[in-house]
């Protein structure tokens, strides 16, 4: 064996046969097969870190995560030898040395998610693992008010989930955007922040959808997230229509 090297892997999955990206003891997970899958490469147990731990059920276009190993396997190697051993809803798209100091999350200065969403009567049974199929019409010019007041920084105690160790709430969002529908129906929600506390996309998303059905009112929204208080926010956005997409360092 050489010497420890920092090892960087980027990645694309789909998340739907998974129960998210952190290893479980009895479930099947990302980062667990992936470990499993460069210990029988590197016949040495690997830990991998992520740039986030994404939920059961919720893809990643852009996922980074990153290793110490001594092995003489190079990256490219890495790469095509997980290829060859992985499900074909997991794929590596890079990998490459890095700095020791390297961390796939410490080191990450931004990190942007899509959730999408299906605005049609009917549904789309081709769309159904990665958008949520929302039936009544919706007030885009409402929703996209209630964005506006996310940008910046704020506590966002209301969005945030339970059973998390993130003790600090605080959170700064560089980009909050919605686009139209298309003639499908398909529109997508496009978020850019420093990071992200537990299931807060999906919180919010879901609380922006009430406001489009016109269950609340955007100003109702701006009172919820000065509240602090998830109670008052709304139901919480299924994971399907959840994609991690860029993480920027």
């Amino acid at each position: 064996m050489g010497e420890m090297k920092n090892i960087r892997l980027i990645l694309q999955y789909e998340g739907t046969s998974y129960h998210g990206w952190q290893r479980q003891k009895d479930d099947l997970t990302i980062q667990g097969l992936i470990e499993d899958k460069l210990e029988m490469m590197t016949g040495k147990p690997v830990t991998l870190y992520a740039s986030g731990r994404t939920d059961a059920g919720v893809h990643a276009l852009h996922q980074v995560c990153n290793f110490s190993s001594e092995t003489r396997i190079p990256p490219e190697s890495i790469k095509n030898g997980l290829n060859s051993l992985l499900p074909d809803d997991i794929f590596i798209k890079k990998s490459e040395y890095v700095d020791p100091d390297f961390h796939s999350r410490y080191s990450a200065r931004s990190k942007s998610y899509e959730y999408r969403i299906l605005n049609t009567r009917e549904i789309d049974i081709f769309s159904r693992r990665y958008a949520w199929h929302v039936r009544e019409e919706l007030n885009y010019s409402e929703m996209r008010k209630c964005l506006s007041f996310i940008i910046g920084k704020h506590d966002f105690s209301a969005f945030r989930s339970t059973g998390t160790s993130n003790v600090n709430p605080v959170r700064e969002v560089f980009r909050a955007e919605l686009s139209d529908p298309d003639e499908l129906g398909r529109a997508c929600f496009s978020f850019e922040a420093e990071g992200f506390l537990k299931h807060m996309v999906r919180n919010i998303v879901g609380t922006i959808v009430d406001a489009g059905k016109g269950k609340i009112l955007s100003s109702d929204f701006l009172e919820i997230l000065k509240s602090g208080d998830r109670k008052r926010a709304g139901y919480k956005a299924p994971p399907q229509g959840l994609f991690l997409t860029v993480v920027k360092y």
